[in-house]
């Protein structure tokens, strides 16, 4: 690791939030299911929604992310992607009151894969309400020099003991992008995608598919608490094939998940839960 990138390890970020009725609805809405009220539990994952601290638009780089070098270390022109999360839920967030996101960068690390060479950046999100610790994610970001993106190689579909069938259309990635304020143009700009990032069509953002693989897992246990969750992406997702979100029972509280497809896993991941 360069002396430069050094200097970004232990920077913190602050941001409030009034975790607002009005985006619930929102994204209740993406999701295709009930809006909750206030004071209700927000459901898990649709915090990635909230704690926002958008760019100005003189400030956002040629991929739609904010240009590198602010709170982020510098990446050169290599493109970001989510490769994964580990969340500790630990009390709900309750909709229509203040909370607070602490974000602390952990880690940097040049690795060098197979398509050359990765930047992997470790940011420590705790997030709060009422004083009181309800959700701990460590989250981890990687850019890659240009190249092209990992294809899929066919391989039958596992067993899986529950599973929803998704359609990712250009609505559902818009409206994701909307909701979260994600910038980057391979959720939602095709000529963009295809033409600078290399993929073969849109991208399904990492954390829908995290928060689809948590919806099939609550719609086939209605009865449980997740208590942790990681997960990690595999390859592109690209819309609109039709894909997977299921999962199954590996042992007392404790569930494989996935997203895949004809063309194989895209994401996997452990949740641990209570009964």
């Amino acid at each position: 690791m360069s002396a430069p990138l050094d200097q970004w390890l232990g920077r913190e970020e602050h941001c409030d939030d009034n975790l607002d009725i009005a985006l619930v609805t929102r994204l209740a809405a993406t999701f295709d299911r009930p809006a909750p009220a206030g004071g209700e539990p927000l459901p898990w994952l649709w915090h990635w929604a909230f704690f926002q601290t958008p760019a100005p638009a003189s400030e956002i780089g040629i991929d739609g992310h904010p240009a590198r070098g602010g709170f982020l270390p510098p990446a050169d022109d290599r493109h970001r992607m989510w490769a994964g999360s580990r969340v500790d839920f630990l009390a709900p967030l309750r909709i229509g009151q203040r909370a607070r996101r602490r974000t602390r960068i952990q880690a940097i690390e040049e690795k060098h894969g197979r398509t050359g060479s990765l930047l992997f950046v470790t940011l420590m999100h705790e997030y709060t309400q009422a004083g009181t610790l309800c959700l701990r994610e460590e989250q981890d970001i990687v850019y890659r020099a240009p190249s092209a993106p990992r294809a899929g190689e066919p391989t039958p579909l596992p067993a899986c003991d529950w599973y929803d069938e998704i359609t990712p259309d250009p609505v559902l990635l818009f409206r994701y992008s909307a909701v979260t304020f994600n910038g980057h143009r391979i959720h939602y700009d095709q000529p963009y995608t295809t033409g600078e990032e290399g993929y073969p069509g849109l991208v399904v953002h990492g954390p829908l598919l995290a928060t689809l693989m948590m919806q099939a897992f609550n719609r086939a246990h209605p009865n449980t608490t997740p208590t942790h969750m990681r997960f990690r992406g595999l390859r592109p997702m690209i819309a609109p094939a039709p894909f997977r979100a299921g999962g199954r029972i590996t042992a007392p509280g404790e569930a494989e998940i996935f997203i895949d497809n004809e063309h194989g896993p895209a994401q996997h991941g452990v949740l641990r839960f209570t009964e």
